[in-house]
């Protein structure tokens, strides 16, 4: 896998190997910004359970202000930080996700960009999202990518849109106050 377009255009990121990862394709990706073109511009950015990074950079490659990595597992943290090497901007933290929007929101950090990709089997969009309200901005962008999980939002979310490809699912909310 490689930054498909940007600063950083033809990086190659690693974390595809690992088992447990599924980092989103070329593919996906490409679709995904084209959607989020004028949302990535100056954007705060949060990739939450981070993984590999990969969409947290390219969003960072095509004009993101500045970007944060979280990430729990210990054995993807080391591919991440190698991914991370010379991107500038970049913000990595080894935390639980819920620990770390504790910690934003201590810190008054406000992101208008929220990547989550969670592990599949734990079912975790839903609860993340009740929590991330404490720690975005009006009209911040929240994409969520997932297997089988039934998504509940509640009315600060509005759905912009929801797209498969394969066997994952994208679907991509606007958070109103």
């Amino acid at each position: 896998m490689r930054v498909i377009s940007g600063k950083y255009k033809g990086k190659k990121i690693d974390g595809f190997q690992i088992e447990g990862t599924r980092p989103t394709m070329d593919r996906v990706k490409e679709s995904l910004f084209a959607i989020l073109q004028k949302d990535v511009q100056d954007s705060l950015v949060l990739d939450l359970f981070a993984g590999s990074g990969a969409l947290g950079i390219e969003a960072l490659s095509v004009g993101a202000k500045e970007a944060h990595f979280v990430e729990y597992g210990k054995e993807i943290l080391k591919i991440l930080k190698k991914n991370l090497d010379g991107i500038e901007n970049a913000h990595l933290y080894f935390m639980d996700a819920f620990d770390a929007i504790s910690m934003f929101e201590k810190k008054n950090i406000k992101f208008s960009l929220v990547f989550l990709d969670p592990p599949y089997a734990l079912n975790l969009i839903t609860p993340t999202l009740q929590k991330l309200s404490k720690i975005v901005e009006p009209g911040a962008i929240i994409v969520c990518e997932y297997e089988n999980e039934k998504i509940e939002v509640d009315s600060h979310y509005r759905e912009i849109k929801t797209r498969k490809y394969g066997s994952k699912n994208l679907s991509i909310y606007s958070y109103q106050e």
